[in-house]
């Protein structure tokens, strides 16, 4: 059975989300977020989208991207979780999928409900239980943007 197409809009804004395979943690140690931080970098300079939002959860990841050509989407996704995973599993002496199954998608209209979003996804660690205040987590954008932290990897959202 063929997975169906993604809905692919032009003018839209994309959360993005990829959970660990059996919900298990992708991010053991401080050194594999920075590696996946470096990862994304490199596929934002490469296919050149924006970033507006970013968190990365101890078993998960959740993005806010606008990407310039919708169809690029899935090879940017496919890219920088592949090649995480082949980091990952070389790092760890692992085998097989890290990603649980395709990553998930959802349209973001360019409105100002593009900001409840990036507030959605920032403040995941604290939903979680992981941290009291969002400042206290290192491995989400709300630093830098609350801050106004110069970064190789926040845009700002033009709504």
């Amino acid at each position: 059975m063929s997975e169906h197409g993604r809905l692919l809009l032009e003018n839209v804004f994309y959360h993005i989300m990829s959970r660990g395979n059996q919900k298990q943690r992708v991010f053991l140690e401080d050194a594999d977020c920075e590696k996946y931080l470096g990862l994304l970098k490199r596929y934002k300079k490469r296919y050149k989208f924006k970033l507006y939002a970013w968190c990365l959860m101890p078993n998960h990841t959740h993005l806010i991207l606008d990407v310039r050509r919708p169809k690029e989407l899935a090879r940017i996704m496919q890219g920088l979780n592949l090649a995480y995973s082949r980091w990952y599993n070389k790092k760890y002496s692992k085998v097989g999928h890290l990603w649980q199954g395709r990553f998930k998608s959802m349209i973001i209209q360019k409105d100002k409900y593009v900001l409840d979003c990036i507030n959605y996804v920032e403040m995941n660690p604290l939903r979680a239980g992981i941290k009291l205040a969002p400042l206290e987590y290192p491995w989400s954008s709300y630093r830098s943007r609350s801050l106004g932290e110069q970064t190789y990897l926040l845009d700002n959202p033009q709504v």
